[in-house]
């Protein structure tokens, strides 16, 4: 009966010990401790980016024009249908995918040539870096603006040039035929040197007896370049991919910028311009919103797939 009691008594108390342990486990724990710090950020970003992104969705499922307030008690897809099958719509993504695509690849494809240039250890590198990484430095308005007067039509050096080769001046915004070809020549100049940059990185991390191997082996340095240093570029390439177009997605400061001055732009219209144009200028505030959605679907198709290859790789 003693041993009986004893039990009882204990029992309780190793309950109780146990749950104690587990509450001071859990407030010693490193995520909690730490929630001071990166919960307010935390909270505070869900809000205002996740928060906003919802709020734009259910706008764009009404039929919200100017500062009323929306009617969210008949929600459709009437404003997707009628974004898809706008000319001006389809216009601008085409105008989004040629700047998304182009100003990429020329980008990697000239950054890649300068940083394979420095790498063969030229005089004043530093200084080369500097020039040509400068313009990364600068603000899309500050480009912008030394852009539009280097394509002026009077006094452009553009058309100083094109003066004195015997072409005459031409009107390089203002021609919709070459219009975004010169917006996307502006951002090229801009981001080649990060790409160099990153390019030269990579290349001086990759060990210096693969060179000495295929000199022993008779290749070449373009050979050699080629087929065994240029692929191993691989993480180089698709990070500095990705960097370049979430740029060329956001580039409406850089276009309202530069062609601005045209309503509607002269063949340069991108979907976040004609968003801004349809929210601002016309009070079309839930077409605006569809257009939003679907340039943050563009964007997504950017993002996901790079995220997931840095899954595989191990990386996140």
């Amino acid at each position: 009966m003693g041993t009986t009691d004893t039990t009882e008594s204990t029992t309780p108390a190793t309950e109780e010990v146990g749950w104690e342990t587990k509450v001071r486990y859990f407030l010693n724990n490193d995520l909690v401790r730490s929630s001071p710090y990166w919960g307010i950020p935390f909270l505070l970003m869900g809000i205002a980016v996740y928060g906003g992104i919802g709020f734009n969705t259910a706008i764009s499922l009404t039929d919200a024009r100017g500062l009323q307030s929306p009617d969210y008690t008949n929600l459709d897809f009437e404003m997707y249908t009628q974004v898809f099958e706008s000319s001006a719509f389809l216009s601008a993504a085409q105008n989004n995918l040629v700047l998304l695509v182009v100003f990429t690849t020329v980008c990697l494809l000239l950054g890649l040539f300068l940083a394979v240039l420095l790498d063969q250890g030229i005089r004043h590198e530093n200084t080369v870096q500097t020039i040509y990484l400068l313009p990364m430095a600068l603000s899309f308005v500050i480009t912008a603006q030394v852009w539009l007067w280097l394509y002026n039509y009077d006094v452009g050096l553009m058309n100083i040039i094109t003066r004195g080769i015997g072409i005459g001046p031409v009107d390089w915004i203002g021609n919709p035929s070459i219009a975004l070809g010169s917006v996307i020549f502006a951002l090229i100049w801009q981001f080649s040197g990060y790409t160099m940059v990153v390019y030269l990185a990579g290349l001086r991390s990759l060990p210096d007896d693969q060179f000495e191997a295929a000199r022993v082996d008779g290749a070449s340095t373009l050979t050699t370049y080629i087929k065994i240093i240029i692929p191993q570029l691989k993480e180089a390439s698709v990070s500095a991919a990705v960097v370049l177009m979430v740029f060329a997605l956001k580039a409406f400061t850089f276009l309202y910028s530069l062609t601005g001055r045209y309503r509607p732009p002269n063949g340069t219209d991108i979907l976040a311009t004609l968003m801004v144009r349809q929210a601002f200028k016309l009070g079309k505030w839930a077409y605006s919103a569809a257009i939003a959605t679907y340039l943050l679907i563009l964007a997504l198709g950017v993002i996901a797939p790079y995220l997931y290859y840095q899954y595989r790789q191990g990386s996140l």
